[in-house]
């Protein structure tokens, strides 16, 4: 199979240096957006270790893209034969001012999906989320990909809303003005795994969190978790496999508990002051009040929500490693960078 030719949005993220290495393994030519020059050094020097053939280097590029400008989008996308596009504002804690997130997700999308368009595009694999579909109601059930985030339930914090309304903004687009783009969504959970590099997202500074013993107990929440190397497995199959186009893909394993993440850590690592015990909602509502961090997981106390990746396992064929594993050598990473203290 002769590779393509690939434009990668975001790719000094963590989950995207991830994809890029799966893209350029396969043989395929990437350009990676950054925001800034500065980082496309970063990016070589994280891919660089874990190419099969040290060469795939010659098929990387670079272009200066913005979420929230025009300039130099048409520009990177001519002559791509798929967008991969995994830009995105993710937060630590929730903006006082949710356009600050939301606006950029949208209007990002927009952008990038309005010069694929523009540029003879064919295929575009976006990076949306679960929390695009599992919050704000219960189902009853685990969340599908027939199910979408309610952006007005109180539960939909502003990340939520954002993930939501631009892969809908993606959609829309696709079915209202230019159906011959070939569109598939992967809607990753809580990604945890080891990072290619010490550039890591907020998901991976909850395990380093956790392995500080910064905190005395842990809060009544939990998350489907998905492994990095299994969300960017799953972005290869997209774009080399026309007949999932159309579709949303769950990428996740199972979903945990705090206290469970917390357990498998302390079994890895018992010599570390890793907390297990559960704090009561009410102490995490008055912790709230001065930590920004807790407050934006206040929506979440109690809820558990199970999410299926029957589509992903039966029409990609993916088996997903399992979610303590992957907890495990994120923080097995942390802990060896000299990260976790």
């Amino acid at each position: 199979m002769s590779g393509k030719r690939i434009v990668l949005t975001g790719i000094s993220g963590y989950i995207a240096k991830h994809i890029a290495l799966r893209l350029l393994n396969a043989g395929h030519s990437v350009t990676g957006s950054v925001r800034s020059p500065a980082r496309m050094d970063e990016v070589r020097a994280a891919l660089a270790p874990h190419l099969t053939d040290p060469a795939a280097l010659e098929r990387l590029r670079f272009a200066t893209l913005d979420l929230t400008a025009d300039d130099g989008w048409t520009t990177a996308l001519k002559g791509a034969e798929v967008l991969v596009h995994t830009a995105s504002p993710f937060p630590i804690s929730q903006p006082r001012d949710p356009e600050k997130l939301i606006r950029p997700a949208v209007n990002g999308s927009l952008r990038a999906l309005a010069a694929a368009r523009a540029t003879g595009v064919k295929r575009v694999v976006l990076t949306s989320s679960v929390v695009a579909i599992a919050t704000g109601t219960d189902p009853g059930r685990p969340y599908t990909e027939d199910d979408w985030t309610d952006v007005t339930s109180k539960a939909a914090s502003a990340y939520a809303r954002s993930k939501t309304l631009a892969e809908r903004a993606a959609w829309d687009i696709v079915r209202e003005q230019a159906p011959h783009l070939a569109l598939t969504t992967i809607n990753p959970a809580f990604v945890l795994g080891p990072p290619l590099d010490r550039h890591y997202g907020a998901s991976v500074g909850v395990v380093k969190r956790m392995l500080s013993g910064k905190d005395p107990m842990v809060p009544r929440i939990g998350f489907a978790v998905v492994d990095v190397r299994d969300v960017a497995e799953m972005h290869l199959r997209a774009v080399e496999r026309p007949d999932t186009t159309g579709r949303r893909y769950i990428a996740a394993d199972r979903a945990l508990w705090f206290a469970q993440m917390a357990a498998a850590l302390k079994d890895a690592f018992p010599d570390r002051k890793i907390a297990t015990r559960t704090a009561p909602d009410l102490l995490m509502r008055a912790l709230g009040l001065f930590d920004p961090a807790i407050r934006s997981i206040l929506p979440q106390l109690g809820r558990l929500d199970a999410v299926s990746n029957a589509r992903a396992r039966q029409e990609m064929g993916m088996t997903f490693l399992p979610a303590e594993q992957s907890l495990v050598d994120t923080a097995r990473y942390l802990v060896d960078q000299g990260l976790a203290d």
